[in-house]
């Protein structure tokens, strides 16, 4: 089924202020924070629950951690690489802005078959690796 041009980017940081970034299977020089697509009839807030889970198995409804929603939306042109996914040939994602702080030396566990590898880094190191503008945006604004 193709996507809709609707996902979430949910930035995960820890209690030292150490920011998760993962690094893409398709493209080894694209690291990033989780992100997913939005489902049919699934509110935002549940696919960064989810995603947040499928990518990092970290269960943050299971431990009690809430995930933030920042109430932003941005916009960006979709990869040409990547177009295919979509539906309509969409070329504009709109993406919704979440946040969650989790426990220091919490486990991450890639999950999904989008991730080849994880590194925890500070805030400046994490928004000069992630190749999004969005994402490096999003990082420095927490």
């Amino acid at each position: 089924m193709l996507r809709q041009p609707l996902s979430v980017l949910v930035v995960i940081y820890n209690e030292n202020k150490q920011f998760l970034i993962l690094q893409r299977k398709d493209d080894p020089e694209f690291w990033q924070s989780v992100t997913g697509g939005i489902d049919r009839g699934e509110e935002p807030l549940t696919t960064a629950y989810r995603e947040l889970k499928e990518e990092t198995g970290i269960d943050a409804h299971a431990l009690g951690i809430k995930i933030k929603q920042h109430n932003t939306i941005n916009q960006y042109e979709i990869r040409p690489q990547w177009r295919h996914r979509y539906e309509s040939n969409a070329k504009i994602n709109s993406e919704h802005v979440f946040s969650v702080c989790v426990p220091n030396n919490l486990k991450v566990t890639l999950c999904d078959e989008e991730h080849t590898d994880f590194v925890w880094l500070n805030q400046q190191n994490a928004a000069d690796t992630v190749w999004s503008a969005s994402n490096k945006k999003e990082i420095l604004a927490i």
